[in-house]
């Protein structure tokens, strides 16, 4: 048996064998951070922009409860698929440099081109004719 706490589910089972994922300073931080939500004073910590998303809010919660040291599983965060490996990634055929090393080229010759400056050698020289 476990109760649905904002978003976050907490077992209570004496018989069960498993842990709780989340202490219950953890699910007191989510259901404080749900409560301001609601009542719209829950505010982002960067931009102070006003949380609308649930889920943003169970964020907040659970960050909290993380510095305060309570129980809670690490952040996931996004998940790179075989970039720590170096394997090839999924989508098949590499497509070839050519059309790259074309345009860092024609990027090259641009900025050659702009010269809006001129080099120290010019300088120099029309500092040696004085």
């Amino acid at each position: 048996m476990g109760t649905k706490i904002s978003g976050i589910k907490i077992s209570f089972n004496p018989k069960s064998n498993t842990m709780a994922k989340y202490s219950k300073g953890a699910g007191k931080k989510v259901k404080r951070a749900m409560h301001e939500m609601h009542e719209g004073q829950l505010k982002s910590g960067r931009s102070g922009k006003k949380v609308k998303s649930r889920k943003q809010a169970i964020a907040i919660g659970l960050s909290e409860a993380r510095k305060e040291g309570a129980k809670v599983p690490k952040k996931g965060g996004a998940k790179k698929t075989g970039a720590k490996k170096g394997g090839a990634k999924k989508g098949g055929v590499k497509k070839s440099g050519a059309k790259k090393g074309a345009s860092k080229k024609g990027g090259a010759k641009k900025g050659a081109k702009k010269g809006g400056r001129k080099s120290s050698s010019s300088r120099s020289r029309s500092r040696s004719k004085r």
